[in-house]
């Protein structure tokens, strides 16, 4: 099969096409046919070592010294179940499922065998009927980031949510999740997705690099960092005097992604109902990967940036 493979750390460049064995399923285990996979900030990250310098030693012990313990990186995927090992009773041949495949990375590559039980190696779920393969990537990470943090503040209908890095694939679900459960939305991005935030839902938009758009007086139950330290701004710096009394306030950093394919479900069903849109940016072929990277290295985007490993993806 075909795969793209990191064997050192470095730019896009260190990303290269070989063709390895098809994976096998164990007995625990499906092997998914993967149709599509994104460039999330992970997996720039992961292929880069580009980490804060307190985590470096951490983070090599982890993933490798030199570069990735596993070369076939990546952790979003969505596709169609080939195969199923003796033990699976959730899966069938011909499911469309999607998911991440957390510590086991693979997603850069045509095939790949996972559990069906949630764990560090990763989560699947049936994917959404009604958007492509390319966007259910966008759903799978945008939307298990999102309604993690956002579950936290227990929003409640009339309450003022403020969305830093609304633009990105976790801050526009969390726009139209927080549109969703009755909440007016304030959205924090660059001027030129403003018009695009807006049209998802959010109430008012602020550009973030205006450090006194946002009125000390203007006061708000949740603010939801979709960036993370990363990215920061004045702005984004000042925001804590924007929560109410009894404001929450989270960050994308505050915790590790937990992989859960309930989820996941829950994702897949507000789609269906209409209630939730993924955005793309852009979409690659699988050849172009390492471009798909420089894009999203670069910031900016708007929503994410998908990758079509194979041309018969359909929905």
């Amino acid at each position: 099969m075909k795969a793209i493979i990191c064997t050192k750390y470095g730019p896009p460049e260190v990303l290269k096409p070989v063709e390895v064995v098809k994976p096998e399923p164990k007995d625990d285990e499906v092997l998914i046919r993967i149709y599509a996979t994104s460039v999330t900030a992970s997996d720039i990250y992961i292929r880069s070592g580009h980490v804060k310098w307190s985590l470096i030693i951490p983070f090599r012990l982890m993933m490798g010294l030199t570069g990735p313990r596993n070369p076939i990186i990546g952790e979003v995927l969505s596709g169609e179940i080939e195969a199923t090992g003796r033990e699976i009773k959730r899966f069938r041949p011909g499911d469309r499922v999607y998911g991440l495949t957390g510590f086991s990375l693979g997603a850069y590559a045509e095939y790949k065998c996972m559990k069906e039980i949630d764990s560090v190696k990763g989560c699947i779920s049936l994917k959404p009927e009604n958007i492509s393969y390319e966007e259910a990537t966008m759903a799978a990470y945008g939307g298990l980031l999102a309604f993690q943090f956002m579950g936290k503040a227990n929003i409640q209908r009339g309450q003022e949510v403020l969305i830093y890095g609304a633009s990105g694939t976790t801050g526009i679900i969390a726009i139209q999740f927080a549109r969703y459960l009755g909440a007016s939305v304030t959205a924090i991005c660059s001027t030129a997705n403003i018009e695009m935030v807006k049209s998802l839902g959010a109430d008012a938009a602020i550009d973030y690099t205006k450090q006194n758009a946002l009125n000390p007086q203007m006061k708000f139950d949740f603010i939801f960092d979709a960036v993370g330290r990363n990215k920061s701004s004045g702005l984004k710096r000042s925001l804590g005097r924007n929560l109410t009394a009894n404001g929450i306030k989270a960050s994308i950093d505050d915790e590790n992604l937990k992989l859960d394919s309930k989820r996941l479900d829950l994702v897949r069903d507000l789609i269906e109902a209409g209630h939730i849109k993924p955005f793309i940016d852009r979409c690659y072929p699988f050849d172009e990967l390492p471009e798909a990277h420089q894009n999203v290295e670069k910031g900016h985007k708007k929503g994410g940036v998908a990758i079509t490993v194979s041309l018969n993806s359909k929905k």
